[in-house]
């Protein structure tokens, strides 16, 4: 293991921000040492719309993150989210080809790549193959099941793909830095390795990263990623919602819901009112409590029925132990944890960083570009970072930007 020295970044390009974190990495030990953070532009919904808006944003968040490390990052990991993205589930048996029926890795590169060979439609791009666990004669393998005796061997993937050109313009803002992006990492497997536990993923668990434009998901089941998705709602809606309902600009709305926003309605007064800006200055107005809680509670709501109804057949009580986990920026919405409870019908808080996380980096907005970062340690040690994905994504990218 060679333990060398790279000074590797995460980057997320938020729809309300753009976050970047440098790391030093050694072996298997990652030191913090910057941090660039600016307010996005050009994105929406997670996709970037205005190249040079959101190029801008970034590498301001990139150049700032280096300031402060004192070092140029050698590589980055990317944080990938949007709409856009989509999953699917494939799996495949093979017989053990062996006379004594020890699997070899013959066998489970055979099995593996069949699962995965699934053709995808016109302009789609392969982001993250995700496998679940192997199975022998019907019996689940946690570990690689090299040298096991068995007939039969199986393993399923969930693939996860996304529009080419979409993929290829959140490359393009980072390679307009002279940066390589050395992975792609979905937001959703980021975030939610860095708030669960091995434990908590074994027994089954539901990771809902809550951002501004998008609402992205993990279930993980037998100790690995299970299902993953995106959905189009996020914090902006409440309040665009909060705009509508109560006439007012979007960043008086932003302030009323950070202040005043609730994800269940506590006020039993309905005179009850409260100031925008609490200064009494001209312009100062004041708003029914009751009503800007009935308008985040009930937008509040409709995004985790909307979570609770992609997941569909995949979740159920039974198999998420270790109930729902919630992260992002709207996730410090006051009592978000207990409508999550009632909706999903396990229990439910708030995520947290891991301990040996500064205090500075504790805020859940932190956690995917945390999460990014232990794929980047994770793959400079060697280790088999939670789903790795193979060379297609890769191979895929090199092909489009020979083509640009």
């Amino acid at each position: 293991m060679s333990s060398k020295t790279t000074f590797i970044g995460a980057v997320e390009i938020g729809t309300s921000k753009v976050t970047v974190l440098a790391g030093e990495c050694s072996g298997r030990e990652l030191t913090i040492i910057g941090r660039g953070e600016c307010s996005s532009r050009g994105v929406i919904k997670g996709c970037v719309v205005d190249f040079k808006a959101a190029t801008e944003c970034t590498h301001s968040a990139i150049e700032q993150a280096e300031r402060e490390a004192g070092e140029r990052v050698d590589h980055v990991y990317l944080a990938q989210t949007g709409g856009h993205l989509e999953g699917f589930y494939n799996e495949a048996a093979v017989s053990v080809k062996a006379s004594d029926n020890m699997i070899d890795a013959g066998d489970i590169r055979t099995v593996c790549e069949l699962a995965k060979s699934k053709e995808l439609p016109a302009g789609r791009m392969v982001v993250d193959h995700i496998r679940r666990p192997f199975r022998v004669d019907g019996r689940l393998v946690p570990a690689m099941p090299n040298n096991l005796v068995g007939q039969r061997l199986e393993v399923g993937y969930w693939t996860v793909h996304g529009q080419e050109q979409l993929l290829a313009d959140n490359i393009h803002v980072i390679r307009g830095f002279n940066l390589e992006v050395r992975e792609l990492v979905l937001a959703s497997l980021a975030s939610g390795h860095m708030v669960t536990s091995a434990e908590e993923r074994q027994h089954g668990v539901l990771v809902i990263d809550l951002g501004a434009g998008t609402t992205d998901y993990a279930l993980y089941r037998d100790g690995a990623p299970h299902t993953t998705g995106v959905v189009s709602l996020g914090g902006t809606h409440l309040t665009n919602d909060l705009s509508i309902g109560l006439r007012l600009t979007d960043g008086q709305a932003e302030k009323l819901k950070l202040r005043f926003g609730r994800a269940s309605v506590q006020s039993r007064d309905k005179a009850q009112k409260v100031w925008l800006d609490g200064n009494f200055a001209i312009g100062d107005r004041q708003f029914p409590l009751q009503a800007i809680e009935h308008i985040t509670a009930a937008r509040t709501r409709e995004l985790l029925e909307v979570v609770k109804k992609k997941l569909s057949q995949a979740f159920t009580p039974e198999t998420c132990a270790a109930g729902v986990v919630l992260t992002g920026g709207t996730a410090k919405l006051a009592g978000i944890a207990e409508v999550a409870a009632n909706v999903f019908g396990v229990p439910a808080r708030l995520g947290e960083a891991p301990p040996w996380v500064s205090e500075n980096l504790r805020d859940p907005g932190y956690h995917t570009a945390l999460g990014l970062l232990y794929y980047g340690v994770s793959a400079q040690a060697g280790r088999a970072a939670p789903a790795r994905r193979g060379g297609g994504f890769i191979a895929g990218m090199k092909r489009i930007f020979a083509n640009a």
